[in-house]
């Protein structure tokens, strides 16, 4: 046996396929921990010390500094300036002696220093010969503004190749090319060489922006809601450093509390996995993903591949990795500024203080609706609210103030909200009228956190302006938002990534299965191209990797058909069994619950009839004799390939509804045990597998056994295509639980 691989790390390919026995390793999980931490320090000591001089340098130069108003190499070379980098800057330029009233020269070749990190603004045409220049001057990183690569074609893909390629010759690190720069506010260094018309400050954030010009947006936005930066990367066409290489920087990077990403596609998920869930335990990660739908037809005629959109996969990986979706840079903005102004809810219970009942109400509403509590007040917190209310103001919760409550209301009542151990979150509404500054609101709700624990949510509904300057102004200034929707979002997404940081990592255990024999069985059909295996050989790679399975017996004609059936006992079924017949059903090509030898005869029959209908031999065509299992729940287990994130795994109700009902959940492999658990909970009919008005459920460790040995089946047989095992009989007893269908599709791998 060999032993579960630490944090999902994709596991190794066994030399011999042939191990005996269906019985996963067991190591503790402390174990799996503790081997995965050692490693993910090493590769995070390895991280910064290969991008030190991109984030962190101590001398730059500005190749294509200008003296042009208003010129990239202008800006950059200011921003620079005016963010008083602690360090050297060199401006380049072949003609201008001074740059900025700083001493120019005319090529990188001519500064006399050594140099960590060279900016190269300069035209594609010429940007190569820079490079060339800079990996000769023994600079250690470049930062390619210029653009005119990958992103247009063509020529431009010749032209990053041949960038890359002296990159790596010379041993630098590169980021870019077509990209707006990097920032680092950490207080000893205060780097901002972008061009973006924003001034950042010094914070916890540290943003990955795959667009510069959304990136500009974001630099902007972060300064008007007075959020800081640890660091802000635009990695542009990300030719060499890329998202997993900053988050790795970042995991173990004492000047960041919080990761957002804009990103418009993932590398490799079996990398970028174990990362995020690395991270989140510690971090919060939040991800905008664009390109929410599937570019282009597949043409996929699984379950699975139909069920399994492009989109739907990318909710699947960032959910089981911790992430943090959100679907707008407004709502990636909320969030943010919950996850960088509050701490973390330690419950769900939540008091509401408002002087409108119609934001109270919207509110509740969607508070409840997403899981967390009403706040039930203590007794002493209903009689301080007593003594202190007016009779017309509403006591319980929500405390509805009326037009009576002012900011000076909100600064007598919110600390005995705070004092309520029944409270572990308030959301303090105020929607100002004509005599009331809304300022002085929003300054007594920023006021009241301090010294507290709890977070709290301000929301005031006025211009922007009234509260926009008080995080500058007040020490731990708490959020606060124009709308209740942004606040809600922002307290139930933090409440819910709390409870993820207390999720049991999981196990990744591995299976003793018989790969070499699955890998023989397949070998024929991937030299004919690949396609679907016949039914019988699908059942046969199953049985390699430890799938219960339906007893079933290939047959040439009637009588042996016969001759099977009385071999297993009635009840049989008789089913099509070629490849082409891949939906059996649909086609009539199954016939069940078959009791004796005249109905098998009619069966035979029939199956023959459509054979010839469909202008096949029958010769050719073998029929399928199977032993009926015992009526249960049938659930659906499958996989399809992503075009970008790889093998999905996808389980859910099954039968032959599976697609109109669509009660089904996607994750990526390497899964844990804790997500197949979640994966199986997760459904809408879960409640059907638990057992409801007095049925028993169904084996659940056998099902999560199933989920979790597909899971390493698709990582190791990397020609499967396209899987179904459809319907999979689930029982109260292992023994009565059974595969009865099942389909797979292979095509040879790419070399």
């Amino acid at each position: 046996m060999t032993q579960r691989q630490g944090q999902g790390a994709p596991a190794p390919r066994k030399p011999d396929g042939k191990q005996s026995g269906r019985a996963a390793t067991k190591a503790t999980a402390e174990a799996a921990t503790e081997t995965a931490g050692r490693a993910a320090t090493k590769a995070a000591a390895d991280a910064r010390a290969g991008l030190d001089p991109l984030l962190r340098p101590r001398s730059i130069a500005i190749i294509g500094a200008s003296p042009r108003p208003n010129s990239i190499g202008r800006v950059v070379l200011h921003n620079i300036i005016d963010a008083d980098f602690n360090g050297v800057v060199y401006p380049v330029h072949p003609k201008a002696p001074f740059v900025h009233s700083m001493k120019a020269y005319p090529s990188i070749t001519d500064v006399p220093d050594d140099i960590d990190l060279a900016f190269v603004i300069v035209p594609h045409t010429r940007a190569i010969d820079v490079v060339e220049e800079c990996g000769e001057k023994g600079v250690r990183a470049v930062c390619v503004i210029s653009a005119g690569f990958r992103e247009i074609g063509g020529e431009g893909i010749k032209r990053e190749e041949a960038l890359l390629a002296l990159v790596q010759k010379y041993g630098m690190r590169m980021v870019g090319p077509n990209c707006l720069g990097l920032v680092n506010m950490t207080p000893d260094v205060r780097l901002n060489a972008t061009f973006a018309p924003a001034t950042p400050i010094t914070g916890g954030l540290a943003f990955l922006s795959q667009s510069g010009a959304l990136g500009v947006s974001i630099l902007q936005n972060m300064e008007r809601l007075n959020i800081g930066f640890s660091y802000f990367v635009s990695i542009g066409n990300s030719a060499d450093v890329r998202g997993h290489d900053l988050l790795q920087y970042w995991e173990e990077d004492p000047h960041t509390d919080v990761v957002a990403l804009y990103v418009e596609s993932f590398g490799d998920p079996r990398i970028l996995g174990p990362l995020l869930r690395r991270i989140t335990r510690r971090k919060p990660v939040v991800v905008v993903k664009s390109g929410r739908t599937a570019a282009g037809a597949r043409a996929a005629s699984s379950h699975t591949g139909a069920l399994a959109a492009a989109d739907v996969t990318v909710d699947a990986f960032l959910r089981q990795t911790g992430a943090i979706r959100a679907n707008t840079i407004e709502e990636m903005l909320g969030l943010l500024t919950g996850f960088c102004r509050s701490p973390l809810p330690k419950g769900k219970r939540v008091a509401i203080l408002t002087n409108s009942g119609g934001p109270a109400i919207m509110a509740t509403d969607a508070l409840v609706t997403g899981g967390m509590e009403i706040a039930r007040f203590s007794d002493e917190t209903n009689a301080k609210l007593k003594a202190m209310l007016p009779i017309e103001a509403s006591h319980a919760n929500p405390i509805d103030l009326t037009a009576w409550g002012v900011a000076d209301t909100y600064r007598e009542i919110l600390p005995t909200l705070f004092a309520d151990p029944n409270v572990d979150i308030i959301l303090a509404l105020f929607v100002p009228p004509l005599m009331v500054d809304p300022a002085d609101a929003a300054r007594a709700i920023a006021e009241s956190r301090k010294g507290q624990e709890k977070p709290i949510y301000g929301v005031i509904m006025a211009e922007e302006s009234s509260y926009r300057m008080l995080p500058r102004e007040i020490p731990n200034c708490p959020p606060i938002y124009p709308f209740p929707e942004m606040a809600v979002q922002a307290c139930m997404t933090m409440y819910n990534y709390a409870q993820w940081q207390k999720r049991p990592f999981g196990e990744f255990p591995r299976f003793d299965v018989r790969t070499d024999e699955a890998r023989a069985i397949i070998a024929p059909y991937l030299k004919k191209g690949g396609g679907y295996l016949p039914t019988a050989e699908c059942m046969k790679v199953l049985d390699c990797y430890g799938f219960p399975t339906a007893p079933l017996l290939e047959t040439e004609g009637a009588e042996p058909a016969l001759q099977a059936a009385n071999e297993f006992g009635y009840p049989v079924a008789f089913k099509v069994g070629g490849r082409k017949y891949v939906h059996k059903s649909d086609m009539g090509g199954v016939v069940l619950g078959i009791k004796n030898d005249l109905e098998l005869q009619g069966a035979h029959a029939q199956i023959t009839r459509l054979i010839e209908k469909m202008g096949d031999d029958p010769s050719e065509e073998r029929g399928l004799v199977q032993k009926m299992v015992k009526p249960g729940r049938e659930v659906i287990l499958g996989m399809s390939v992503d075009p970008k994130m790889g093998p999905t795994i996808m389980f859910g109700m099954g039968g032959k509804y599976v697609e109109v009902l669509r009660d089904v959940t996607i994750r990526i492999p390497p899964i844990s045990d804790t997500d197949a658990k979640e994966m199986i909970r997760s459904i809408r009919s879960f409640p059907l597998l638990e057992g409801v008005r007095g049925e028993d459920g169904v084996a659940m460790d056998l099902l999560v056994e199933c989920v979790l040995r597909l899971s390493q089946m698709v990582l190791e047989l990397e020609e499967i295509a396209e899987l179904d095992l459809n319907p999979f009989i689930m029982n109260p007893a292992r023994k009565d639980c059974a595969v009865v269908d099942a389909r797979i599709r292979v095509t040879p791998r790419a070399e």
